[in-house]
């Protein structure tokens, strides 16, 4: 099923708004592509007018995490993702997105990338 990007047929008032014109294939969104932990799979899209591409992580095993107290950044294995809050169905299925606090070797990090769009992963690590 596609996922419509165009103007509800609501007003913000409840009432009813008529449109002189059907939808149209532009309005139309990607259907969501999850992040989750395995061998790194990449898939690239092109935007709207050609010349943009987004990277779209499919697959991750690896995080680039950074650690405020040392100020360097490492590459980390990820282990499992342990709180999402975005979806807390999101843990059990290990899915990986912004905001997802994830188990690494080096310790929990939280993700600050976008990994649907931007291709990697990287994290903070959470200081206990």
């Amino acid at each position: 099923m596609a996922l419509w990007q165009g103007k509800s047929r609501r007003k913000p008032t409840g009432g009813r708004r008529v449109f002189s014109r059907g939808k149209r294939k532009f309005e139309i969104s990607r259907e969501k592509q999850f992040t989750k932990i395995g061998k790194q799979s990449l898939k690239h899209y092109v935007g709207r007018g050609g010349a943009n591409m987004k990277t779209c992580l499919l697959l991750a095993d690896y995080a680039n995490v950074v650690d405020k107290k040392t100020n360097t950044i490492q590459k980390a294995k990820i282990l499992n993702v342990t709180v999402n809050p975005a979806d807390p169905n999101y843990v059990q299925r290990n899915i990986i997105n912004k905001g997802a606090r994830i188990k690494t070797e080096l310790g929990d990090a939280i993700v600050t990338s976008r990994p649907g769009q931007d291709g990697a992963i990287n994290a903070v690590l959470v200081q206990n």
